[in-house]
């Protein structure tokens, strides 16, 4: 099976001045296409041969990992924004953050230390355990939540070059940035 890049849901214009159409060209065209360019040349040959992503995931190490975890989570990444999306999260999940985290505003400090906090380059994560209850987990290099169990909810890109261009080492600046332009209604689906 050949994977492909997915087609974003809006322009490489569309999320100016939170996220550059030049950070989304390198970004998405370039580095996410790399990994998706990379697992077509991995995988042929191999037990994961006409693997989903997801099953990938789970069960593969090295760069066949490495390459299949980038690719589900750059596109779950970039299909948690839209330039006019809701800005606040609704229905089960708002109830979970509220219960987990007190209020939103909580969470959102609490996830963005996490993001800011990370040594290195990773993903800061909002997941659900398998009890329903919400965590916030930090994840280095290509890991996902998916081989432990959870439930990716929301996540944030660490690796540098999610932003260097637009805030060059200012990574706090990107993560508070960023809450501009997630849509809560997508988010929200995902609980």
């Amino acid at each position: 099976m050949a994977f492909e890049l997915p087609k974003l849901p809006y322009g490489l214009d569309s999320l100016a001045p939170i996220i550059s159409k030049q950070t989304l060209e390198f970004h998405y065209g370039k580095h996410h296409q790399a990994y998706v360019n990379n697992l077509n040349t991995l995988v042929p040959g191999t037990a994961f041969e006409n693997s989903s992503l997801e099953d990938i995931i789970k069960k593969a190490d090295g760069g066949i990992f490495n390459n299949a975890a980038q690719v589900w989570n750059h596109t779950f990444y970039f299909f948690s924004f839209s330039p006019k999306g809701v800005k606040e999260p609704k229905g089960a999940l708002v109830d979970a953050i509220h219960k987990q985290y007190g209020s939103f505003p909580e969470f959102k400090e609490q996830f963005a230390t996490a993001a800011t906090t990370l040594f290195g380059s990773g993903w800061a994560w909002l997941v659900k355990k398998q009890d329903g209850t919400l965590d916030i987990v930090k994840e280095s290099n290509a890991g996902n939540p998916l081989r432990n169990g959870l439930t990716p909810i929301l996540t944030c890109d660490v690796w540098e070059h999610a932003y260097y261009l637009d805030y060059q080492n200012k990574r706090p600046d990107y993560v508070k940035s960023l809450w501009d332009i997630l849509d809560w209604e997508i988010i929200s689906k995902r609980y």
